[in-house]
C-alpha cells in the first residue's frame, strides 16, 4: 500500500492564507479531496494523511469531516493550542475521532525556544495518554531545541517533516547533518521526505540535487522510520505531483521492494498508527 503521508486541503483565503506570497500565487485557490483523489489515482497512491494548514479548531474538524466523507484520507494530523488550560479535555475530544492520528504546530513561525517552554511541554506531554504522534515543521535553527525536547519525552512519537526544511540548492550544512544525526539517534523520532522541491532557489533544480540529504536521512533514520510525503498542493509551486513523488521513487531504485514499501506506505501506517 501507497500512502503520502503528507497533504493539504484549503478553501483559499487571502487573509487566513497569507503566507501563499506572489511567489506561490499558483496554489492561490480551493484545493479539496476531490482534487487530490484523482492525482492520487494517477499516480498509484492508496491513501493520505490530511496536516493542518491553518491553526485552529475549525481547521481540525474541516480536515476530520472531509476523512469521513472520503475513504482514501487515512488519518488527520490537526491543530489543538498546546497551551491552553483545557488541553486535556480538547485532545480527549478529538481523540474520539478514529481519523484524529496527531497534532500539528506551526513551529518555524515561533521564536528558537518556544519547544522549551513549560506549557508548551506540557501539552506535548498529554499527547501519548491519547496515542497522538507530533509533528514536528521547524527549520533547521529551531533544531537544537527540537533535539532537547525529544529527549525529554522519549515515550512521545515525533514526526520531522521536510527534513527540517534544509536549503537543498546549497551545499549541505555540517551542523543540519549533525543535528538530523543526533534526532534520529532518538527512536521515538521518525522522519518525512517531504517539502524538498520548494526549499530549492527559484525552485529549480535536478532530481540528484536530493541525493546527498536523502543519504544523511537514510544513513541516519534508517528506512523503517522514513515516510514519503508530497506536501501536495504547497509542491505544485515548484513541480507537479508526478515528479514529486518521482523524485523519491528515482531514489529508491537501488534499495530492495522491502525498504520501497516500508517508505512509500508500511511506515506511515505503523508510525501513524492507521
Amino acid at each position: 500500500m501507497t500512502i503520502d503521508s503528507h497533504q493539504h486541503f484549503w478553501n483559499y483565503d487571502p487573509v487566513k492564507h497569507s503566507w501563499i506570497d506572489d511567489s506561490m500565487s499558483i496554489i492561490r485557490k480551493d484545493f479539496l479531496p476531490n482534487d487530490l483523489k484523482t492525482i492520487l489515482n494517477e499516480n498509484g497512491v492508496d491513501g493520505s494523511i490530511a496536516v493542518q494548514a491553518d491553526q485552529s479548531e475549525i481547521e481540525t474538524q474541516f480536515l476530520l469531516d472531509y476523512a469521513s466523507l472520503n475513504s482514501f484520507i487515512k488519518g488527520v494530523v490537526g491543530w489543538v493550542d498546546l497551551t491552553s488550560i483545557n488541553i486535556d479535555s480538547r485532545l480527549a475530544h478529538y481523540a474520539l475521532n478514529p481519523s484524529f492520528k496527531g497534532v500539528r504546530h506551526i513551529v518555524q513561525a515561533e521564536k528558537n525556544d518556544y519547544l522549551l517552554r513549560k506549557d508548551v511541554q506540557n501539552g506535548i506531554g498529554k499527547l501519548r495518554k491519547y496515542n497522538l504522534t507530533f509533528d514536528l515543521l521547524i527549520y533547521p535553527h529551531q533544531m537544537s531545541a527540537a533535539i532537547e525536547l525529544v529527549e525529554m519525552v522519549p515515550d512521545q512519537i515525533f514526526i520531522l517533516d521536510h527534513l527540517a526544511k534544509p536549503n537543498i540548492s546549497k551545499p549541505i550544512s555540517k551542523e543540519w547533518e549533525s543535528n538530523i544525526k543526533k534526532l534520529s539517534n532518538n527512536k521515538n523520532v521518525s522522519c518525512k521526505i517531504s517539502g524538498m522541491v520548494t526549499e530549492t532557489e527559484n525552485y529549480q533544480f535536478k532530481n540528484n540535487d536530493f541525493t546527498p540529504f536523502l543519504d544523511v536521512i537514510f544513513d541516519s533514520f534508517g528506512s523503517d522510520r522514513i515516510m514519503f510525503g508530497s506536501d501536495w498542493p504547497v509542491c505544485l509551486v515548484a513541480s507537479s505531483y508526478k515528479k514529486t513523488i518521482k523524485i523519491v521513487n528515482d531514489y529508491l531504485k537501488n534499495y530492495s521492494k522491502k525498504i520501497k514499501d516500508n517508505v512509500m506506505g508500511l511506515n506511515a501506517l505503523k508510525i501513524y498508527n492507521l
